[in-house]
């Protein structure tokens, strides 16, 4: 076993060299960038019921179905577009999960009318840095948290599907507004040494 194969890590990945190389490179790492919050949202969402490693292997599926998931794009799909995408067997196909991911496209586009991104209505909720925990064991990790709860409810407020809190804050821990790696695991020190961006843009107030 070489010195990367002997780091610990959080057990969850160990179960392919795909979940591992998602684990150590992608998963709790801070997004800001729109159209991979976008992704993940997008994805989360199509996991519902399945695992995450049947949407990490049909990813790049999704990125050639879903135009690089370009928001303003997949806004656009109409009813061809739905029976192309029912079609396609490198994606989930169910009709409920594809006709809500163009609803969610468009609803995404309202909140960044609204906040001037996505990015900005999303970490406002975390005040623009990363919650960081110390969990212990897998045991310790919860499905759901009232700040995902906020989330949830919010999104489903403003049109999006597919967006109940335990969706939220896998999408959470996926995009590092969380860091849920265990505590034993080499990651959870790195990710938590990472500087806090320069400046975060603030949630506006709703006016009631």
């Amino acid at each position: 076993m070489n010195k990367v194969d002997a780091k610990r890590r959080c057990p969850w990945c160990l179960g392919s060299e795909k979940y591992l190389r998602y684990h150590d490179e992608e998963w709790g790492v801070p997004v800001h960038d729109d159209r991979r919050l976008f992704e993940f949202l997008i994805l989360e969402g199509a996991q519902a019921g399945l695992s995450w490693s049947t949407i990490l292997n049909k990813r790049d599926n999704y990125r050639r179905a879903f135009a690089r998931f370009d928001p303003a794009k997949v806004a656009r799909f109409g009813v061809r577009d739905v029976e192309r995408l029912m079609a396609d067997a490198g994606i989930v196909r169910n009709r409920l999960k594809i006709e809500s991911a163009i609803g969610n496209a468009r609803a995404f586009l309202g909140v960044r009318r609204e906040f001037g991104s996505f990015d900005a209505y999303l970490w406002g909720f975390v005040d623009g840095r990363p919650l960081q925990n110390r969990r212990q064991s897998m045991k310790q990790v919860p499905a759901r948290t009232p700040v995902s709860d906020a989330i949830s409810e919010d999104l489903k407020r403003r049109g999006f599907r597919f967006v109940g809190s335990t969706i939220v804050y896998a999408t959470m821990q996926a995009v590092g507004m969380v860091n849920d790696h265990l505590a034993a695991c080499f990651r959870r020190a790195q990710l938590a040494a990472l500087p806090r961006p320069g400046s975060s843009a603030k949630l506006r107030r709703e006016s009631e």
